[in-house]
Formats: C-alpha cells, sequence, structure tokens
C-alpha cells in the first residue's frame, strides 16, 4: 500500500510538471491570477468602464476658430502645438502622448475599456472634436493629459483642471468631474507629486463641449528645467500615471 501511494504520488508530480510546461498551463495561470485578482477586489469591476484619453495638442497647431462651446459667440483657435521642454527640447505634444500611452497600457492592464483621441502626431483634431470623439463613445470619463509652461522658471508642479461648476455648458458634468479630480489629486500627492490644486475652468472648448465627465491632467512645468528632465524620464511618467489610474480606480469604486 505504502509503495502504491509512493508511486501514485510520483505520477501525480510528473503529470503536474508535463501540465505546466505545456501551452495550456500559460491559460490557466493566467486564469487563476484573474480569479486571484477578483477575489482580493470583488467590488472592483472595471470591465463595465470606458475611459476616453486625450493626449493635448499635436505636431502642428491649426489656427483657425471654432466655437468655444455650443452656439457660443465666443471663437477661440481649434489646438495649437503647446510649449516644449527647456533642459530637453521636446515638444509637449510628444511628452503628452508618451504619458498617455503609459496611461493607456495601465488601465487597459486593469480592466477598463480606453479609447484614444490620437496615437501619433500627424493629426489634425480640434479640441472640439476631441470632445464630441468622447461624447459618441459614450465614455464614463475623460482624462485630458498635458503639460504647463511658464516665463518663471522656478513654478513647478502638477495642476488638475476641471469644468466649471457654474459654466454655462458645464454644470451637468462638474460633479463627477470634481469626485474623480479629488482621487487624482490624492492619489498623485500620496505618491508624492507636488499638485498645486483642482482648478476650475469655463473657457477651455475641450470642457464646454463635453457631455462627460472630463478631467485635464497638467504633470508640471516644463519651463523648470528639473521637472521637465523628470517628465521625460519612463519611470517617471509610469508612476505618475499610475497615479492617475488608481484616482480613477478609487473614483468609481465609490461611484454612486
Amino acid at each position: 500500500m505504502k509503495k502504491y501511494k509512493i508511486l501514485t504520488t510520483i505520477i501525480l508530480v510528473i503529470g503536474l510538471m508535463m501540465i505546466f510546461t505545456s501551452n495550456e498551463a500559460k491559460n490557466l495561470t493566467k486564469l487563476v491570477s484573474n480569479f486571484s485578482t477578483l477575489a482580493l477586489n470583488p467590488n472592483r469591476k472595471t470591465e463595465q468602464y470606458s475611459i476616453c484619453i486625450d493626449p493635448g495638442h499635436q505636431a502642428k497647431g491649426n489656427s483657425e476658430t471654432e466655437q468655444v462651446g455650443p452656439n457660443s459667440g465666443s471663437y477661440k483657435a481649434k489646438v495649437s502645438s503647446g510649449t516644449a521642454g527647456i533642459a530637453t527640447k521636446k515638444p509637449e505634444y510628444e511628452l503628452n502622448l508618451e504619458a498617455s500611452l503609459k496611461l493607456k497600457h495601465i488601465l487597459e492592464s486593469r480592466g477598463y475599456k480606453v479609447y484614444m483621441t490620437r496615437e501619433s502626431h500627424d493629426v489634425d483634431i480640434s479640441n472640439k472634436e476631441r470632445a464630441i470623439f468622447a461624447n459618441e463613445k459614450k465614455v464614463d470619463m475623460v482624462v485630458r493629459i498635458h503639460a504647463d509652461g511658464s516665463d518663471n522658471t522656478g513654478v513647478t508642479g502638477a495642476s488638475i483642471l476641471i469644468p466649471s461648476k457654474e459654466g454655462e455648458y458645464t454644470s451637468a458634468i462638474y460633479e463627477d468631474s470634481s469626485s474623480c479630480a479629488k482621487y487624482v489629486n490624492e492619489n498623485m500627492q500620496n505618491n508624492g507629486f507636488k499638485v498645486n490644486g483642482v482648478f476650475e475652468r469655463s473657457d477651455l472648448t475641450g470642457f464646454n463641449w463635453s457631455q462627460v465627465p472630463v478631467v485635464l491632467i497638467e504633470m508640471g512645468f516644463m519651463s523648470n528645467y528639473t521637472e521637465d528632465q523628470n517628465m521625460s524620464s519612463p519611470q517617471y511618467q509610469e508612476k505618475m500615471m499610475n497615479s492617475v489610474a488608481d484616482g480613477l480606480d478609487n473614483y468609481f469604486k465609490n461611484k454612486k
């Protein structure tokens, strides 16, 4: 009987070794991993949420004008090419896309459905068109990625912009936008990033045409030598975009 048990154990071990060296093992391992994640986070069903990421600007600005809001008598340039790094000389539109693609990868790995307004620099998409794109996709949140610039090279820190509570076009999306910004702000600060605050804006075309909640992340100042260098670091970008993703997780987890 004892020999029989030993023989059975050996056969079982060999069988398991063969299984876990096969392609099926990879699938099984992935399944177990996903199951473990769900078991540990039973309330985080991120696959039901969709997010639009808008990497700000583009290679060539478009100085043609468009209405800043529906039926508005005010007009602004459709889109600019943004600022550039004082140390890296990198154009803002390149930095924005680098960080946005990292955020896309992070969010998709967490189960979100992600739409991108652009994935290359050679595009011509106005701020109004970017907002309408997200509206048509009926996304749950828009995350716009930008970087700041200032004549004062000593100014540093990220900022979070949201639609105005009293805005003519944005009052309906203010509450959800503000709530999401609060969680993003908390997570960025908890991860060591300086955040100058959450600011309401009523003059941004991309906000005024949006029918879905939206937050805009100004990652930092490209006009500051050190911060410009930091923002071009893949590790720095990864850490910041993980903080943004954590904020989105918290927002959806606590969304009523």
